[in-house]
């Protein structure tokens, strides 16, 4: 059952299977419309993914439900991956992550904010630029997007333990 109180935290490596385990709900929704096959995120290693870059988790009752991991690329900052949890899902997460991504892009100084997506998850895209973000790409498998970051002269690029508590709208 979804609450209205939810939390994101950097997440730690004991984090890895319960994130794993929410990334798999997350995508397998999707598995009908892509013939069956899997998306990167559902085969990927989450004690890996925690340990090499910036990821967090989004709890609600200390139970992971969604998350979102960030990559620094030479001029923006990537969205390599977020996701909510099916039954957690339009209760306000997924744009509070995002809108958690991009102030942890302003406060590392990236100005700009991009990421993939499926072609065949349009309400993905949809979602997107809902949010603002526009199309700036594509391929046989991904629609690329951008977001402009307004970057303010007290930012800087560091690594931070930043966490958020939210209540859902």
């Amino acid at each position: 059952m979804a609450q209205n109180q939810w939390s994101i935290r950097k997440a730690a490596l004991s984090d890895a299977e319960g994130l794993k385990n929410c990334m798999l709900r997350a995508y397998s929704i999707y598995r009908h419309r892509l013939h069956g096959r899997r998306l990167p995120p559902m085969d990927a290693d989450y004690r890996e993914e925690i340990a090499s870059f910036p990821t967090w988790v989004a709890e609600i009752d200390d139970e992971i439900v969604g998350g979102i991991t960030l990559v620094a690329e030479r001029g923006y900052l990537t969205l390599a991956n977020i996701a909510v949890s099916p039954e957690h899902q339009n209760i306000g997460l997924g744009k509070g992550l995002l809108a958690f991504a991009e102030a942890e892009a302003k406060r590392r100084g990236f100005s700009q904010m991009r990421l993939a997506t499926h072609r065949l998850l349009s309400e993905n895209v949809a979602f997107y630029q809902h949010l603002g973000w526009t199309e700036c790409g594509r391929d046989a498998d991904r629609i690329y997007m951008q977001k402009a970051i307004p970057v303010s002269d007290h930012t800087s690029q560091q690594d931070g333990d930043t966490s958020i508590d939210k209540s859902a709208s």
